[in-house]
Parts: structure tokens; C-alpha cells; sequence
């Protein structure tokens, strides 16, 4: 008998089965199904159901897509429009009293369960020795302390048990960007004193340490930023005093650097000391172009050429990038909505800015005494780079508060999370108050004046110098808050406004509240496929819970996890992939992404959602 005859001979066998333990189950007539039924396993390793007479417990109900065998369906018009509804707001706690290590920049690592973070080795001492023993002349901290640094300014930290592995970072990191490379190392670039053109590599293995070569880059990156582009090599782009770009391979610190000019970088440098340009927001663009903000401008960017395709329109209102340091994110980028045979760049692609300050804000926080503090932007800019008609314009909607060096992360939902930073003043040391404590969830598919919502605050500053990041469990990670010039503590008797903050906090969003776990649905690794070529098909397995499943109510998504400092994800990207079927056995097939362009080679975390519920994250990688 034929492969595809014995598959259907299978399939109709399960449903017949199945049939007969609904009819058994409904038999007593009072509706039940949960104690009258016959026992049935649900999918397993098997990868479809068998009928187990001798099981002495009853196994939950499968559910199917579209066959109503029990269960309780997500309710329409819930949380997100079309997913499961609650009224939580989100919870908080404390992962670790003290990390030893302030986090100023972060990476969640592939596969390992790790996520690093680091901060400076020219501003004083951090509060954890290096192990193995690693000493250095000290440089910056407090005249009292030793005249030897043997503390370490960069951790691994495990995600779920909170234990700590030192690491050895050479060059000092600080204010530097990063990227995972598309073999999952960590690359760090630039930084400040002996990092401004050090590169360094980190592999996620269990004892690897900083490889580094302090002379790669061709300029020096202090305050730039990092992407990957699509065939896998990275851009930096900018830095204090650099108005150029430079690309760099990935996976190998040795390589001949060439510079490329970017005018638009000196053109949105503001005099006395302003700036206002640091760590511009970089998007790679289907059509593998840039978008590239500085300012209140930006421009698509040809990276190969040097080319400006295209100018944008101005951001009216003040300044977005370091020091006011505003939050952006491209929104999640729909591939399910791309009909099949139809141009895949005529998806919609948009960028969202939020916050910042006056341009004369960072001059009379920092710059001048008295210091002066003004109030945060409160607005938001969206703006259509791709898909249809070009904008003419950003279209304006306001926040709940004002956020000064937020960050806003990209969730499984699709959902955009703002958090951390402060409501008045702008980045820098002592240069803000008033922290804003308070998460607002921000949702682009929702009609215009409905999209903000305020959760559940934190009772922790999370000032400048402060970090996030989504966990594959959905959690978010909250780290960081350092606005002195070396750590200040309570136990050091230092005197500060804000302390250098070494807890580590959780937060879980509202798809994460206890009433929503019964739609939870959880990914089946070993038999889902982790490896993913363009364009191609793959499966994910699920293991069914007690609720049913309607193709129609799941959504996959894959998640670039970002490095993140500053204010700023970089790398940053969601994609809503095509499904093509959610079977009876519990298999969703799904179309990956079309090009690099799309998603640049590399790990991803993917993630079923079920009636706006997240599934845990499965780390998968392309090319």
C-alpha cells in the first residue's frame, strides 16, 4: 500500500477512535466528557493519538482545529481583539538581589538558556570578583579603593536559576553596540578609552570566554550601532564624531576595514555639545535598503553604495537619539498577509518613535548648572517605509506619560512593551528625574486612540544606563540603572539621587496571567523542525492543552532578540509568518521567511500563539 494511502488509512482510524470516545463520553447525557469518556493520549512522541483502554487515568480531550471536542475556546474580542481576555496587568518580582554587574548592555544568548550583559572597565570597581582571577590597574571608582581592579565587568546569567559565570572583556565595552552573528556568537563593537575600535567576540558554550582584537574597526564607535544585513555581515553605523559606516564580517576579528561616508550623520549633529544623533535607529528594509534616524531625520540608505534612496520626512517636535534618547522599533512585519504569489515587498512596513526631548534638553541637563530638567515627549511617530503608497508624513498619537531612555521591545503577541527610563531630563550622568515606573503596552493593530495601555508599575528606578529583554518563556527581563560616574551604593555609604542598581527583576505581561494558561499551547521540539531554509516549509508540533484549536486562532512568530543599551534594541525584529494548515495531529506547517532580507541569517525564537497567548519560545536558525 502506498505511503500517502496508509497516511489516510492512519488519520481516519484516529478520527473514528476519537469520535468514539465524544460519543462514550456525551453517552450519560449530563455533558461532561471529563469522567465518562474513554481514556485517550493526546499527541505525543508517537506523533498521533492511540486509544489506551488500559490507562487508569483519563488523559485530557485533543483538540482539533475546528472540531469541537470540549475545551474551552479563546473568547472573541479579548485582550488583543482577537485573542483570550484578562483584566491582569501584569506582576513583577525579583530574579536576583545582586547580579554583581550593572547591566548597561545585554544579549539574550541562543540556545543556552544565558543572557550577557556588561558595562564599563574604566569606571571603577563592580561589586563581583573575577573567577578565575582577573587583575588590572584600576581606572575611574573611588579614591579609597584598591589601586588593583580584580572585580569583572561582564556576566553570563542564567535566565531561570539566576547563577552567575564571570566573564573577561578586555577593551572597555562601554557605551558599545552588538548583535548576535549567524552563528550565534555575541559581536561587541566599539566603545570608549582602549574599545573605541575593538571588536569582540563571545561564543555561547560553557566556558568560552572574550576573544578580542582592540584595533579591528577602521573608526572609532563610541555610541554607534550595529545590524545585521542579509547576507549575514554587520553595519556599524556611526559613533561619536564618526559620520560614516563601516561593514564588518561576522565570525572573525581579522579582516581589512573600509569606511564608507555618511554626510546625513554630520547633518544631524547638533552644535555646543548637543549632538542629539548617538546610536541612530537602524532597520534593514525588504528591498535591503536601510532606514536610518538621527534626530528628528531620516533617510533609506543604499549600505552597499553609500547611496540616500530616499528622504523622509521630518519628525516634527524635538529629539529622539542619545542623549534625549527617545525608544523605536520597526513594527512586526506581517508575511501572513502576503498572498501566495504575490510580491513580497508589497509588505507594509512601519517604524514607531516615541519620546525624547527638546533639542536643547541634553545642554540644560547636563551642560549647564543649575541643571534643568524639562519634561519628556509624550508623542509617538509612525511611519510607513514600505507596502503602498509611500507617507508623506509621520501620523502623531500620544502616550500615556512622558519616557525619556525607554526601551520598547517587539512581543511574541505582536504587542510593542515601553518601559524603564524617566519623565523628565535626558540621558547621561544625573541628567533625569523622575523615574517613570510604569510599562505601557502598546498594540499596532488596534484603531487609532486604543492602542496604549497602561500595566502594572515597577517599585524599582530603572534610570539611565537601565536594559530588557524578552525571554523565550515570554517573561521580560529587567536589569541595570547606573547614573554615576562608578557604582554608588548604600553599604559604600556613597551619596547619589539614584543608586547603581544590581537587582534583577521579571516582568510578566498579561498573555502571562494564570487565568490564560489553559490556552497555552506548548511546542513539541522534538519533532518540529529547527532548521529553516527561505521560502521553504517547515513543521511545528504542538502538544495539545484543554483548549480548541482553530487555525484561525494561531499565529507564529519569530523574534530576532536584540542587544539592547541605551535605550535602544538593536537587530530587533518580529515576523508574522504564513501558516499553511494546523492538522489533526497536531502539526502546523508553516512558510518561513522569503529572503535575508526579511530576516538576516541567524537564530530566532519562534513562537506559537494561540488566541493571543504565546507558546515558549523555540530557538530556530536560518539561512
Amino acid at each position: 500500500m502506498k505511503t500517502s494511502s496508509m497516511a489516510s488509512l492512519w488519520k481516519s482510524l484516529v478520527v473514528v477512535l476519537l469520535f468514539s470516545g465524544y460519543i462514550a463520553a456525551a453517552a450519560d447525557g449530563n455533558g461532561t466528557q471529563e469522567t465518562q469518556r474513554r481514556p485517550i493520549h493526546h499527541v505525543g512522541r508517537f506523533g498521533f493519538g492511540f486509544l489506551f483502554p488500559w490507562n487508569p487515568q483519563p488523559s485530557p480531550m485533543p483538540q482539533f482545529p475546528g472540531v469541537g471536542f470540549g475545551g474551552e475556546a479563546p473568547p472573541e474580542n479579548g485582550g488583543d481583539e482577537s485573542g483570550a481576555q484578562t483584566n491582569f496587568l501584569g506582576s513583577w518580582k525579583i530574579h536576583s538581589e545582586n547580579a554583581g554587574v550593572s547591566a548597561m548592555h545585554i544579549q539574550l544568548m541562543p540556545n543556552n538558556n544565558k543572557a550577557v550583559w556588561y558595562d564599563s572597565t574604566g569606571n571603577g570597581l563592580s561589586e563581583i570578583e573575577s573567577n578565575p582571577p582577573v587583575c588590572r590597574k584600576r581606572v575611574g571608582g573611588r579614591d579609597s579603593d584598591p589601586p588593583q581592579d580584580c572585580t569583572a565587568h561582564a556576566i553570563e546569567y542564567d535566565i531561570d536559576t539566576a547563577q552567575i559565570r564571570t566573564l573577561n572583556v578586555g577593551s572597555s565595552p562601554w557605551c558599545s553596540s552588538g548583535g548576535l552573528s549567524k552563528n550565534g556568537d555575541l559581536i561587541s563593537t566599539g566603545g570608549d578609552k582602549d574599545g573605541y575600535k575593538a571588536m569582540r567576540i563571545l561564543k555561547p558554550c560553557g566556558n568560552c570566554d572574550f576573544q578580542e582584537n582592540p584595533r579591528a574597526l577602521f573608526s572609532n564607535r563610541w555610541y554607534a550601532t550595529n545590524h545585521a544585513l542579509p547576507d549575514g555581515s554587520f553595519i556599524v553605523v556611526g559613533g561619536r564624531g564618526s559620520y560614516n559606516y563601516e561593514i564588518v564580517p561576522p565570525d572573525t576579528l581579522e579582516f581589512t576595514a573600509k569606511l564608507t561616508e555618511l554626510d546625513f550623520l554630520g547633518e544631524t549633529e547638533d552644535d555646543g555639545g548637543r549632538e542629539n544623533n548617538l546610536f541612530p535607529f537602524v532597520n534593514l528594509l525588504p528591498d535591503g535598503n536601510l532606514f536610518v534616524f538621527a534626530n528628528y531625520k531620516s533617510i533609506v540608505l543604499n549600505p552597499y553604495t553609500g547611496e540616500t534612496v530616499r528622504q523622509l520626512p521630518d519628525l516634527p517636535g524635538g529629539s529622539r537619539n542619545y542623549p534625549p534618547s527617545g525608544m523605536s522599533a520597526l513594527l512586526p512585519i506581517n508575511l501572513a498577509a502576503v498572498e501566495d504569489g504575490g510580491e513580497e515587498n508589497s509588505v507594509v512596513v512601519e517604524v514607531l518613535v516615541c519620546g525624547g526631548n527638546t533639542r536643547e534638553s541634553y545642554r540644560l541637563s547636563d551642560l549647564l548648572r543649575p541643571r534643568t530638567f524639562l519634561p519628556a515627549f509624550n508623542d509617538c511617530g509612525r511611519l510607513r517605509l514600505s507596502g503602498g503608497a509611500a507617507a508623506d508624513e509621520w501620523e502623531k498619537e500620544d502616550m500615556p506619560s512622558p519616557r525619556v531612555m525607554g526601551d520598547m521591545l517587539l512581543l511574541p503577541t505582536g504587542d510593542v512593551l515601553m518601559l524603564n527610563g524617566a519623565r523628565a531630563g535626558t540621558s547621561a550622568w544625573n541628567a533625569a528625574a523622575e523615574p517613570n515606573l510604569t510599562p505601557v503596552l502598546y498594540s499596532p493593530d488596534k484603531e487609532k486612540g486604543n492602542r496604549f495601555r497602561e500595566l502594572t508599575p515597577s517599585e524599582i528606578p530603572r534610570m539611565y544606563h537601565s536594559v530588557s529583554a524578552v525571554l523565550p518563556d515570554g517573561d521580560i527581563l529587567v536589569a541595570g540603572s547606573n547614573t554615576n560616574a562608578f557604582y554608588m551604593l548604600k553599604e559604600h555609604g556613597d551619596r547619589f539621587t539614584f543608586p547603581t542598581e544590581l537587582r534583577v527583576e521579571k516582568f510578566s505581561p498579561p498573555y502571562l496571567a494564570p487565568e490564560l494558561e489553559k490556552y497555552r499551547l506548548e511546542i513539541a521540539e522534538g519533532r518540529s523542525d529547527k532548521k529553516l531554509s527561505y521560502g521553504g516549509e517547515f513543521s511545528v508540533a504542538i502538544e495539545f492543552g484543554n483548549g480548541l484549536i482553530k487555525k484561525d486562532e494561531v499565529k507564529v512568530t519569530m523574534y530576532s532578540p536584540p542587544f539592547t543599551t541605551h535605550g535602544y534594541s538593536m537587530n530587533q525584529r518580529l515576523l508574522i509568518l504564513k501558516v499553511r494548515e494546523v492538522d489533526i495531529l497536531g502539526r502546523i506547517t508553516v512558510v518561513a521567511p522569503p529572503s535575508g532580507n526579511f530576516a538576516p541569517p541567524g537564530y530566532y525564537l519562534l513562537f506559537v500563539v494561540h488566541g493571543g497567548v504565546p507558546s515558549r519560545g523555540m530557538w530556530v536558525h536560518i539561512q
